[in-house]
């Protein structure tokens, strides 16, 4: 009893504290609130799954999280389901508390919540609620200081899995670690047969790939490798293969969207994905096949394709001092690898880098990203941030003309310089990002 009062306590002191963020313009609210309510009601999360009436969806993954989660909310919200997401991203605890602190009321269910979650903290996640699917996207190296090796982000993940035995699984079958995930009994695969590429960009990387072993000791080989280590793989030794998907796909990669023809139950169904890069074909996969896992049809998850838009700089687009630009996250060298295979060389481009715990202390990915991709930009190339000066060195050492290269560690300072004269594409990583939405507001 007690308990369930200092859960409504701390929804009404949510709610109030979090006007006075708004009046103050302080902050963007994402994470403030559910430091809040965590501190009055340590279980605070354990209540608030009766507030959902039919499913708990969480995705996670090293890339992708918030393209593949803003998706699958925005198909249930189109097929009219009531969702409550962490639309913002903010994928802690106390992220996923704001959102919950915020959003329900004593007298309001909802249909579904789509919670997207950092891999380190899903296990906690799971300590307080329950879930009903998981959708993994990958498994990169990213943030050694927070992370550690990759094994060690694949044991936090299981560990969840663990916790929960009647969790269903939608899992990335092209990724060698992903694919070892179907602890519990129902698990479903989707992943890509062909890729296509009809881009006018280099869809080719220099950036290193990992060397995955198999359980059995003998190196993963691949009879395709479409990135990184996604791809169709095998063991030479034991026979261990990438395994068969529930939902295959073939995919068609263009300049800004992708044409994704996915196998449902032996029926080829075509959809258009407006978002640029094979990345983002693997997260749309993802989202269609939750999709079909609730029995939506093609109609409806194409619908929610064609009205969905980025967010928080996940290939968003906006305008800034009157000019377009694309805002695009970049944090490790898998996902950043990807990302410049897309930019416009014919714009400005402003990479802004910070070092804080959000970010990861270690910055060596800046060299093993494929910043080589950028040596042929036409135009200005601004680096901003705490790490400025690192990642102008970088671009010095990936063949881009000094005198191409301004440094200038203010980013508001840097944004303003790139925007005023045409279409700028800015690279931030995730508190420089956070930076960069502060100053639109």
């Amino acid at each position: 009893m007690i308990n369930r009062l200092k859960f409504y306590l701390s929804l009404i002191i949510a709610r109030c504290a979090y006007l006075g963020i708004k009046l103050l313009n302080k902050s963007s609210g994402t994470s403030f609130v559910g430091m809040l309510v965590l501190k009055i009601c340590p279980d605070f999360l354990k209540y608030c799954s009766k507030y959902i009436k039919k499913r708990i969806v969480t995705i996670t993954g090293t890339n992708g999280k918030s393209t593949t989660s803003g998706l699958i909310a925005h198909i249930l919200e189109t097929a009219h389901q009531d969702v409550i997401h962490n639309l913002k991203g903010a994928n802690m605890l106390t992220g996923v508390a704001n959102v919950f602190a915020l959003c329900i009321r004593p007298l309001r269910r909802f249909d579904y919540a789509v919670i997207e979650s950092d891999e380190a903290y899903l296990s906690k996640l799971y300590d307080y609620m329950r879930s009903d699917y998981l959708v993994v996207t990958n498994l990169f190296r990213d943030q050694l200081d927070r992370y550690g090796e990759l094994n060690t982000t694949a044991g936090f993940i299981k560990n969840a899995i663990d916790k929960n035995p009647d969790l269903k699984l939608v899992l990335n079958a092209d990724d060698p670690i992903v694919a070892t995930f179907n602890r519990t009994k129902y698990a479903v695969y989707y992943g890509f047969e062909n890729v296509e590429y009809k881009c006018t960009y280099e869809h080719k990387s220099n950036a290193p790939s990992e060397v995955f072993n198999c359980s059995c000791g003998e190196e993963l080989k691949y009879s395709k490798q479409f990135f990184a280590q996604q791809g169709h793989y095998y063991c030479s030794k034991c026979g261990y293969k990438r395994p068969q998907c529930t939902y295959p796909a073939d995919v068609i990669v263009y300049d800004d969207y992708s044409i994704i023809n996915v196998q449902n139950r032996g029926i080829s169904l075509e959809f258009k994905v407006g978002l640029a890069g094979l990345y983002n074909a693997y997260n749309a996969l993802a989202a269609i096949s939750f999709g079909f896992e609730c029995s939506f049809n093609q109609q409806e998850i194409q619908k929610a394709l064609d009205s969905y838009h980025a967010i928080f700089g996940r290939t968003e687009k906006c305008l800034i001092n009157g000019n377009s630009s694309v805002i695009q996250l970049i944090k490790n060298p898998t996902g950043a690898s990807e990302v410049l295979k897309t930019v416009d060389l014919k714009s400005n481009i402003v990479i802004a880098i910070n070092d804080n715990y959000a970010d990861g202390r270690d910055i060596s990915w800046l060299w093993d990203s494929d910043f080589e991709q950028l040596k042929n930009a036409e135009k200005l190339v601004i680096t901003s941030g705490t790490r400025a000066n690192d990642m102008a060195t970088r671009l010095k050492y990936a063949g881009i003309p000094q005198e191409k290269i301004i440094v200038e560690p203010n980013i508001k300072k840097a944004i303003d310089k790139a925007t005023m004269n045409g279409k700028t594409t800015i690279l931030p990583s995730y508190t420089a990002l956070l930076k960069l939405t502060k100053e639109k507001r």
